[in-house]
């Protein structure tokens, strides 16, 4: 297809500015996709990643500064793509926030529960479990008049979702495999799929704290990793394959991608 796979696909990556978000954008617009990536804060980030895949070509990376917390934002979100673009194919809930926001040294001394801060506990859910509903809301209806559509939702390995000191980070993405599993049922026989994907380990992005040891930081996926199972995921060739989790670092370059999809694939939800 001329311009890539996803030439005429137009995609919402939240989250876009760095990491796991920057990657996914920068790969669907390799891949020919006109994307609109958020970010709650740092526009300088979402502006670079724009002028970036400005200078690789094919689709077009437009920032927005949003919050996936805002109700207002994420309807913001939905109507800026469509005004700029003219459609919503994709969306990919990616933005979160993570442990360091609980505490720097999360690694090293687990904090437990009844001595996370309430509102920190608060803000992380809002952006991991209430952002992706708000998102998903306000795009749903324009995914399903199309007939067509992909959500997908980033979400983390489940050791850790049951990780000692690892709340509220872990329980929030436990629900969001819930969302995940319950929007796809909702969702069926519309065309519009919804499926959870993960790196699969610890990945190089900025929830990882600055000061862990060289050893550890050199055994961090590249962010990169998701893009080949996010691009089938988004694509015409996933149509029907819904409610599932894929596992990115058990995916197979080499195999056909319908083969490497299977074998990243298990069902979504907390287990």
């Amino acid at each position: 297809m001329p311009g890539g796979e996803l030439s005429g696909k137009v995609a919402i990556v939240t989250g876009g500015g760095r990491g796991i978000g920057r990657a996914m954008a920068l790969g669907l617009a390799a891949a020919g996709a006109n994307v609109l990536i958020t970010a709650a804060r740092n526009p300088a980030e979402i502006e670079s990643v724009a002028s970036e895949a400005g200078r690789l070509g094919n689709g077009r990376v437009a920032p927005l500064v949003a919050d996936v917390a805002s109700e207002t934002d994420c309807r913001r979100t939905v109507e800026g793509a469509i005004r700029l673009f003219g459609a919503i194919h994709i969306l990919v809930n990616n933005a979160a926030r993570g442990m360091r926001f609980v505490s720097e040294s999360f690694l090293e001394k687990p904090m437990p529960f009844w001595q996370a801060d309430s509102e920190v506990w608060r803000m992380i859910v809002d952006a991991n479990v209430n952002g992706p509903f708000l998102m998903a809301r306000a795009a749903a209806p324009h995914l399903i008049a199309r007939r067509w559509g992909r959500i997908v939702n980033v979400s983390i390995n489940l050791e850790t979702m049951k990780r000692a000191g690892f709340s509220p980070y872990g329980p929030s993405k436990a629900a969001l495999e819930s969302e995940t599993v319950i929007w796809a049922k909702d969702l069926e026989g519309t065309g519009v799929t919804v499926n959870a994907l993960l790196p699969g380990g610890a990945t190089a992005t900025g929830m990882v704290p600055e000061r862990i040891s060289p050893e550890i930081r050199r055994g961090l996926l590249d962010p990169a990793i998701m893009v080949a199972p996010l691009l089938w995921l988004v694509s015409e060739r996933s149509d029907g394959f819904t409610g599932g989790r894929y596992v990115a670092s058990r995916w197979d370059p080499r195999l056909p991608a319908a083969q490497a999809a299977e074998r990243s694939r298990e069902p979504a939800g907390w287990r």
